[in-house]
């Protein structure tokens, strides 16, 4: 269950926050999505409530947008109207595809079409239950939106700002250089006040920039959003560097340590033989893809071994899965072909969507192969 900042309420809404927010690590500011189910206004001033994920197009997609998926579904089948903000002059800041805005245009489109293949092509609009793909480049483009940039600047010092390098993948001294990364958390904050949101979510990796924003909201006396954030998937080659920092996550910047949701059978299968897995460690990706991706979804993890050295076995739940593994009933080489062959059956809606949809996994293939 979420952790949260308040004690469970009881309110009428109770429940559909919990089932919107199941899969989340943190809840913080929950009373904002109480008060509106309870009738309050929303950010915008009616009863609609908007959640909003900005994401950077920087290249294919990684397992870690099946999770976001998963909570993006949960919020819309309660009604919520959800955002995907297309983060193109965010990526341009944060120098993917070497700032070319045509080739980072390309790859909010893929971003668009993952999404709505993940979602199973949920209805788009402003409504309940519906879902937008916003650029950030149309939201800039004008005055007001750049008069908060400023607001969400001041009284900021640069050490606090330096703080929150890590929602770009940056460490705190890698842009002395480059006065452009200094502004990109107040850029975050001004999304998010511009598109007038009742839920910030992402990765426990935003974790920083979503805090930055409730210290702006205090500041100028703005709503705040409630903020979610969900578990952060660890890359196949298993953990290194700080936890804060996040180094150990699944990142598409390295395709042999993530998952990429274009990996068919074999390569997943690959894969997963190389993973990180130490009998008697709990510390995997191998045991978190289970927890967060395969037993959500498929509701057990099937474990078939070669007949010469064991039966077929089925767990479900993680911890069953991995005390297997420790004491020797499953072999860490079949857990891993397991995992592979699960994944292979859930991203097959993925794969059959791009199978229809050739030439945009084409030509993000073509711009991210040239890195």
């Amino acid at each position: 269950m979420p952790q949260e900042e308040n004690p469970e309420s009881s309110f009428e809404g109770g429940s559909r926050i919990d089932k919107m927010f199941s899969d989340c690590l943190e809840v913080v500011g929950r009373e904002h999505v109480e008060a509106v189910l309870s009738g309050a206004p929303s950010h915008s001033g009616d009863d609609q409530l908007v959640a909003y994920i900005g994401l950077e197009p920087s290249g294919k997609a990684h397992l870690g947008w099946l999770l976001l998926s998963g909570t993006i579904r949960r919020m819309l089948d309660e009604g919520v109207n959800v955002i995907i903000l297309l983060a193109d002059w965010h990526a341009w800041v944060n120098d993917k595809f070497e700032r070319d805005m045509q080739k980072i245009s390309l790859a909010a489109d893929y971003m668009a079409e993952v999404f709505l293949a993940l979602l199973g092509n949920p209805e788009e609009g402003e409504g309940p239950g519906q879902i937008r793909f916003i650029r950030a480049s149309e939201i800039m483009d004008s005055g007001k939106y750049w008069e908060r940039v400023l607001r969400c600047s001041k009284n900021m010092s640069l050490s606090r700002v330096r703080r929150t390098f890590s929602i770009m993948g940056r460490d705190e001294d890698s842009s002395d250089h480059d006065l452009s990364a200094f502004f990109y958390p107040a850029l975050q904050a001004a999304d998010i006040f511009e598109l007038e949101v009742d839920i910030a979510f992402g990765g426990m990796d935003q974790r920083k920039a979503h805090m930055y924003m409730r210290e702006v909201a205090d500041r100028n006396g703005w709503t705040k959003p409630t903020c979610i954030h969900t578990p952060m998937l660890s890359g196949l080659k298993g953990p290194g560097g700080r936890m804060d920092s996040f180094d150990h996550k699944m990142s598409k910047s390295d395709p042999n340590n993530a998952i990429i949701l274009h990996d068919n059978q074999e390569i997943l299968r690959k894969k997963m033989k190389k993973a990180f897995l130490e009998v008697g460690n709990d510390s995997s990706s191998v045991f978190e893809i289970v927890e967060h991706i395969i037993i959500p979804r498929l509701g057990e993890i099937s474990v078939v071994p070669d007949p010469k050295y064991g039966e077929p076995s089925t767990f479900p739940d993680t911890s069953e899965f991995m005390s297997a593994v420790s004491n020797g009933e499953v072999h860490p080489l079949d857990a891993k072909i397991a995992v592979a062959d699960a994944l292979s059956e859930i991203l097959e809606p993925v794969s059959q969507y791009f199978q229809d949809n050739q030439d945009i996994l084409s030509r993000i293939e073509s711009i991210t192969a040239l890195r």
